[in-house]
């Protein structure tokens, strides 16, 4: 999977964590290679398998790993019979994290943007993405205002996803983060089947068209923006 993302000219990975369990793995995956970067956190889709102890120990292991983001993190209210008030306690306990070792935040949020955006406001001082983003122009707006960019992956390849399109064509270009959120939500050449971050090219090519601009111009546009965002090293410029 990574050979055929580096193939497609997917050079580097954010790779976020879902549960306590899986950040061994996800720190061995990441270091197995050049581009690959971990971010620690507890997914709210997976309540089941987190601890209140895992904060603690959440903040152990972004001291000792120098991770470059919290997450991923955040709220589900479409999953059935949500837990809102446990999902909030985690969410807000790991966006504290973030604010106290002053990194990126890595968001999700499904039928629960305006809560997400109330505990940004709530815990200040914060940066990060929205991953796939499902909001409103509104949203957005207000989420650029503190600090967050958008996460945009499959979904914008659906003709149907018109609110979704309009948003990412007319956007201010430094808040775009292109992303797959593999093995998760496929772009429609790929529809019902497994995700890879190799699809990246066909959501870079989508929102190119959108937004009337070149590919090349817009991948170098969204890295500088992962590059500053997460703090990477810069890709070398050619002369």
């Amino acid at each position: 999977m990574i050979e055929r993302a580096r193939a497609a000219g997917v050079n580097r990975q954010v790779i976020p964590a879902t549960i306590a369990a899986g950040w061994p793995g996800l720190r061995d995956v990441c270091a197995s290679g050049a581009g690959l970067h971990p971010a620690y956190g507890l997914h709210p889709m997976f309540l089941d398998a987190h601890r209140r102890k895992h904060i603690a120990e959440l903040k152990q292991w972004i001291e000792s790993e120098k991770p470059v983001a919290v997450g991923e993190c955040g709220l589900d209210f479409f999953i059935p019979d949500p837990d809102r008030d446990e999902q909030a306690w985690y969410f807000e306990a790991q966006l504290k994290l973030a604010r106290d070792f002053d990194l990126p935040v890595i968001v999700h949020a499904r039928r629960a943007v305006d809560q997400v955006i109330a505990a940004i406001r709530r815990i200040g001082n914060l940066r990060g993405v929205v991953h796939s983003f499902p909001g409103s122009l509104q949203q957005a707006e207000i989420l650029w205002e503190h600090g967050f960019m958008l996460g945009i992956g499959g979904p914008v390849t659906y003709e149907r996803a018109k609110r979704l399109r309009k948003i990412v064509a007319t956007m201010p270009l430094e808040w775009l983060l292109l992303e797959t959120d593999a093995p998760d939500q496929p772009d429609a050449a790929r529809r019902g089947r497994r995700n890879e971050p190799a699809r990246l090219t066909h959501v870079l090519e989508t929102i190119a068209l959108l937004r009337d601009m070149s590919p090349e111009d817009l991948a170098a546009a969204t890295t500088a923006n992962a590059e500053h965002l997460f703090s990477l090293p810069r890709t070398p410029q050619p002369s």
